[in-house]
């Protein structure tokens, strides 16, 4: 064996400077055939599904901490000796009592919600065949800002220019501010004379209250009705009243 190595030839050269950048080619191309694409974000088919509450209505609030519905779970519940049928919602214009006019309407200023809801009762100690005693609308409105304090001024001047209206009859109104009730409550008194189910007048008197609390900013009225045109039961109004505000002051919470 000859001790002297040949001087590589031009071809060799060539082909020893071109086989690193091959590797580095094939290296380079096998990193980005491995590198996964970006995960495109899921996409939900399920159905959303209703919050249980009933539909608000008004214009929306500006304000982002002003809820945009009232949840059931915000309006009263009669107690079970007490209660002749559940609970079932009701249109706002149907609930609402109306004495020389509207007074009790909003008229939209600063309202972000408004349901209704009617709860039918009975004396504790009647038997469930016996006919209800009365029902009671309640309404609630969530108000904007100072909305809430704002209807109830209102509220008090519409009801002082109403000390009597006819509604088959004459009904006198009395009202009253009520204490250690929310923030602000009101308690109104209709009486008017007594008439039997033959429309005949029974020379008795017959009353039915409607009370009207506030609570942060929140309004919630409750309209009691005697079963077809008798009196109501003021006992079960004020039980009620005093319920629903802890009721709307758990939901604010």
């Amino acid at each position: 064996m000859s001790r002297y190595r040949h001087a590589p030839t031009a071809r060799a050269r060539r082909l020893a400077a071109l086989v690193p950048l091959l590797g580095t080619v094939a290296l380079a191309t096998a990193c980005t055939a491995t590198e996964d694409p970006p995960a495109a974000a899921p996409t939900s088919t399920a159905p959303t599904s209703a919050p249980a509450s009933t539909t608000p209505t008004g214009p929306a609030s500006p304000s982002d901490s002003a809820p945009a519905t009232i949840p059931t779970s915000a309006f009263v519940e009669l107690p079970t000796e007490l209660r002749k049928s559940p609970r079932r919602a009701t249109s706002v214009g149907d609930a609402l009592p109306k004495l020389c006019a509207n007074e009790f309407g909003t008229g939209d200023r600063q309202v972000t919600a408004s349901a209704a809801m009617t709860v039918t009762y009975k004396l504790a100690d009647e038997p469930s065949s016996n006919v209800p005693q009365g029902m009671i609308h309640q309404t609630i409105f969530s108000f904007d800002g100072d909305g809430a304090s704002a209807y109830l001024t209102r509220l008090r001047t519409a009801i002082e220019a109403c000390p009597t209206y006819e509604r088959s009859g004459p009904v006198t109104v009395q009202s009253k501010t009520l204490t250690g009730v929310g923030d602000e409550a009101l308690l109104l008194t209709r009486t008017w004379p007594e008439t039997a189910l033959s429309g005949e007048r029974t020379g008795r008197l017959a009353s039915s209250q409607i009370a009207v609390a506030r609570v942060d900013d929140a309004v919630t009225v409750l309209d009691d009705q005697g079963w077809e045109g008798t009196s109501g039961n003021p006992t079960i109004l004020d039980r009620t009243l005093r319920d629903g505000v802890r009721a709307i002051d758990t939901w604010q919470r």
